[in-house]
C-alpha cells in the first residue's frame, strides 16, 4: 500500500531543472513567492559543489482526481503553457534558487539579508575555489547585474561585463555549469593553451563542476490517488520553511483550476458585503471562518438530502466543519451556499446590536459567530419572529455564560446547526448548548479581565438592560459611535479599596466593575464612593437624585454607594447581576456547593482608577 501511495527514488540536479525548464516541474498555487535570500543560495551552491546533502524534494504526481492550479517555478518560461507532470510541495526555494542560479541566462532576482531587493550573478572565484584551506562559501560570490563592482564613488574596481574579464580574473559564472565544458574551451583558447591555466582549468572542472553534473537528489513522489486533505497535511509537516498551509489557500488552488477565484470572491463579494459601520463586528471575521459557515450549511443539505431518500439515521452523513470537511467542500457547493452565509453573517451582527454588542473588543466569542451565521443563513425567516429571536438569544447567553466556545469549537458548531434551527421551528428539543450550559455563583468573583467571554457577557446584559453613562446619561450605543472612549471601570475605586483593606479578588471582580466612559473615569479617580458622587452630579449639572438614577441602570444601589458600604452594595450587586445572568440563560444559577467553581487565571486587572 505504502509502494502505491509514494515512490522514493534519486534523480540527477541536471535533469530536475531541466523539468522546471520545460514545465514539467511546476508549483501548485498554494505555494507562496520564492523569498531567499542570496547568502543562502551561495551556501546551498557551495554545498552542492562539495557534494554535502541538501535535502529531499518532494513531489507529487499530476493528473490524478485532485487538481490544483499550478504556475511554472519563478524565472522559468516553458514553451507552449505545458501540463506539469509533477508539482513541488516541498523544496520551492532550493530548486527556485538552483534553476535560477544554474540555468537562466539573466541576473537572478532576489534579495539581502534585510529582504532588500538584489539582482545579480552568482560567480566563483577559481582559485579560491581550489584552496584546500578556503571555505568553500567564501569562493563564491553574487555580483551586480551589470557584473561590475563599483567603489562608494562610483568608480568601477572589479569588471566581469565580458567573458574576456572572467576568464583574466578566473572568475566562472555559475550559469554555464551545465553548458558541457563551453566555457572551459573559451578559457584555454583565451590562454591560447597555456600548460598552467590548461591544468587551472582541468582542476577546477574536477574539483567544482563535475560535481553538480554527478549530483542525485533524493526525491519522494506521491501518487496521483492522494487525497486534498493528505496533501495538505503532508505540506504542512515537511514544508521547511514552517508555514501553515490554511484550507482556504488550499480550496484557492484546487478552485482556481475550474476558473474560480476564491480569493477574488472573498474580497470582493464577501468581505465587500460587510464593510459599511454597522457591520464593524463582522470585521474579523476571517475566509477560514467563512469557509467553516459555508461548509456547514452544504454538509448539512447534503444529510437533509440523504434522509429524504429514506437513508437510515445512522447512515447518514454527519454535519461537520473540520479541515477535512472543508477540503471536501465542492466548488458547485461553495458556489450555491455562499450567498446565503453572507446574508447570515450580516443577520448575525443585526442580531448581536440587538443583544447590546457593538465592537469585536466586547464580543464574547468570535468563534460563535461562525454557528451563528449559519443558523441564521439555514432558518432564513422562521428566524425573525419574536419567539424565534427569544430562543436564539437564549442559545447565545448560554454559549457565552457557559464558556462553550472555548478551545476545538467545530463539534458543538456542527451540533448547534440542527439543534437550533430545529428549536426555532418549533418541532426540536433544547440545543444541547443549552441544557449543557451552567453558571455557577462563585464564578463572578473570578471574572476580572476582558480575556473572558462571561466578564465580556455581562457588559453587554449591563448595557441591554439600559445602562448609561453617569455623567452625560447617554447610552451605550450613542457614546460608542461617537467614540467617547467607553470601557469598563470600578465603581469603588482600587485605591479606596486597597486603605481599607478589601481583598483584590473582590474589588477587582466584574461585580464591582461597570462601563463608563473614561471622563466619567477620571471624575470618579481614586476618592470614595460618597465623594466622586457630589462630583459627577457637579459636573453633569444635576441634582444628585439624578446621578443615582443613573446609576440604578446598573444594577448598582446609589444607597450603599453613597454610605461607602462595599460590602452591603457587593452582595446587592451580586445578587443582581445573577439574576440578569439567569434571565439570559433561562435557566438556575448554581450555588457553590453544587458546582466545581474554576479558578480564573486572569491575576490581573484589565482597567486602571484616573
Amino acid at each position: 500500500m505504502a509502494d502505491e501511495a509514494f515512490s522514493i527514488d534519486k534523480r540527477p540536479l541536471r535533469d530536475l531543472l531541466q523539468q522546471v525548464e520545460t514545465g514539467k516541474a511546476q508549483l501548485p498555487e498554494f505555494q507562496r513567492s520564492w523569498v531567499w535570500p542570496y547568502p543562502n543560495i551561495s551556501s546551498l551552491l557551495a554545498s552542492i559543489s562539495l557534494s554535502y546533502p541538501v535535502g529531499t524534494i518532494m513531489l507529487l504526481k499530476a493528473g490524478g482526481d485532485v487538481r490544483f492550479k499550478y504556475r511554472p517555478i519563478e524565472g522559468a518560461t516553458p514553451a507552449g503553457e505545458p501540463d506539469p507532470e509533477s508539482l513541488v510541495l516541498d523544496g520551492q526555494q532550493r530548486l527556485t534558487a538552483l534553476f535560477q542560479a544554474l540555468r537562466l541566462k539573466s541576473p537572478v532576482v532576489t534579495q539581502d539579508l534585510r529582504k532588500r531587493r538584489a539582482t545579480g550573478w552568482f560567480y566563483v572565484d577559481m582559485l579560491k575555489a581550489l584552496d584546500e584551506d578556503g571555505d568553500r562559501d567564501e569562493a563564491i560570490r553574487f555580483l551586480p547585474a551589470s557584473r561590475k563592482v563599483l567603489s562608494f564613488r562610483g568608480e568601477i574596481v572589479e569588471d566581469y561585463s565580458t567573458a574576456k574579464h572572467e576568464h583574466e580574473a578566473h572568475m566562472f559564472p555559475l550559469h554555464a555549469v551545465f553548458d558541457g565544458g563551453d566555457w572551459g574551451y573559451e578559457f584555454i583558447d583565451y590562454w591560447g593553451g597555456d600548460k598552467e591555466k590548461l591544468k587551472l582549468w582541468r582542476d577546477f572542472n574536477e574539483t567544482f563542476v563535475r560535481p553538480f553534473d554527478r549530483y542525485h537528489v533524493p526525491v519522494i513522489e506521491l501518487g496521483k490517488a492522494t487525497p486534498r486533505q493528505a496533501v495538505c497535511q503532508v505540506f504542512e509537516k515537511v514544508n521547511t520553511g514552517g508555514v501553515t498551509l490554511t484550507v482556504f489557500e488550499l480550496l484557492t488552488a484546487t478552485y482556481a483550476a475550474d476558473e474560480f477565484d476564491l480569493r477574488k470572491h472573498w474580497e470582493q463579494e464577501c468581505r465587500a458585503a460587510w464593510k459599511a459601520p454597522r457591520y464593524r463586528l463582522l470585521r474579523e471575521v476571517s475566509n477560514t471562518d467563512f469557509l467553516q459557515a459555508v461548509t456547514l450549511l452544504a454538509t448539512a443539505d447534503r444529510r437533509r438530502i440523504e434522509r429524504d431518500r429514506g437513508v437510515e439515521e445512522e447512515r447518514l452523513p454527519r454535519i461537520g466543519c473540520k479541515r477535512k470537511d472543508m477540503l471536501a467542500l465542492s466548488l458547485d457547493d461553495y458556489i450555491r451556499f455562499a450567498p446565503s452565509v453572507i446574508a447570515g453573517f450580516k443577520a448575525a451582527a443585526k442580531f448581536l446590536h440587538q443583544q447590546f454588542l457593538f465592537d469585536t473588543k466586547f464580543l464574547p466569542y468570535g468563534t460563535q459567530l461562525i454557528p451563528l451565521a449559519a443558523i441564521l443563513a439555514m432558518a432564513g425567516e422562521a428566524a425573525q419572529s419574536a419567539g424565534a429571536q427569544q430562543k436564539l438569544a437564549r442559545w447565545f447567553w448560554c454559549g457565552v455564560f457557559g464558556e462553550l466556545y472555548g478551545g476545538s469549537t467545530e463539534t458543538r458548531f456542527s451540533q448547534d446547526l440542527p439543534d437550533v434551527v430545529g428549536w426555532i421551528r418549533g418541532g426540536e428539543p433544547e440545543p444541547r448548548t443549552v441544557t449543557a450550559a451552567q453558571f455557577s455563583e462563585g464564578r463572578l468573583l473570578t471574572l476580572r479581565t476582558r480575556n473572558s467571554a462571561a466578564y465580556k457577557g455581562i457588559y453587554a446584559l449591563l448595557l441591554k438592560a439600559g445602562a448609561v453613562d453617569w455623567r452625560t446619561g447617554e447610552k451605550a450605543e450613542v457614546t460608542s459611535y461617537f467614540d467617547e472612549s467607553i470601557d469598563i471601570h470600578h465603581i469603588f475605586p482600587k485605591m479606596w479599596c486597597e486603605k481599607f483593606g478589601y481583598e483584590a479578588n473582590q474589588y477587582n471582580s466584574i461585580v464591582n466593575k461597570t462601563p463608563l466612559t473614561a471622563r466619567t473615569n477620571r471624575i470618579i479617580g481614586g476618592a470614595a464612593p460618597s465623594e466622586y458622587l457630589q462630583r459627577l452630579a457637579k459636573s453633569a449639572e444635576t441634582a444628585p437624585e439624578g446621578v443615582a438614577a443613573r446609576i440604578l441602570t446598573h444594577a448598582s444601589r446609589p444607597d450603599l454607594m453613597a454610605a461607602d458600604d462595599f460590602e452591603g452594595f457587593f452582595s446587592a450587586r451580586k445578587s443582581a447581576l445573577l439574576a440578569s445572568i439567569s434571565a439570559a440563560m433561562g435557566k438556575a444559577i448554581l450555588d457553590d456547593e453544587s458546582s466545581d467553581t474554576e479558578i480564573s487565571l486572569d491575576a490581573t486587572d484589565d482597567t486602571e482608577d484616573l
